[in-house]
């Protein structure tokens, strides 16, 4: 045998070594940056899968469910009361930009155009919906005083 293709061959096979080496750390590093960022499985104890099982929503039938009261000094005091509450709780979501082309909040030149047609529209339409509004601004539970006086206080910001 020729010595000259003997340690060529040891060399060679010394480079292919350290390279499949360095390529089985490569792997194993990185299955070990893996396995720290596995999540732990959710408990298989019966009331938690009951619990993950649940129902996501409940569905009322009949009376809906009774209106928060507001606090006292909202009912008494302050700038516009429930209505004030109600509007920025419910109202502003649409109201606030304008969305869907309804009348933004403060704007009189939005507004002209409605109140032309009299408050009793406002409500009217605010109770019981109008063009992309939903009935009661979508909550069914407001009464129908709540609604105008939501209407009320929105009118009356650029009165």
């Amino acid at each position: 045998m020729n010595k000259n293709k003997s340690g060529t061959f040891l060399v060679g096979s010394l480079v292919t070594f350290a390279i499949l080496f360095g390529i089985v750390l490569l792997i194993l590093d990185n299955m070990e940056n893996v396995a720290k960022n596995v999540t732990a499985p959710a408990s298989m104890e019966p009331e938690a899968v009951q619990e993950r099982i649940g129902p996501v929503a409940e569905v009322n039938i009949g009376e809906p469910p009774a209106v928060q009261a507001p606090p006292a000094e909202a009912e008494t005091g302050g700038a516009g009361g429930v209505g004030e509450q109600i509007v920025t709780s419910v109202c502003a979501s649409c109201h606030a930009a304008g969305l869907m082309q309804s009348p933004k909040l403060g704007s009189a030149d939005d507004w002209a155009p409605r109140l032309e047609k009299g408050i009793e529209t406002l409500y009217d339409h605010a109770i019981n919906g109008f063009n992309a509004m939903p009935a009661k601004g979508g909550r069914a539970d407001l009464s129908d005083e709540d609604v105008k006086a939501a209407v009320d206080y929105m009118v009356s910001e650029f009165q």
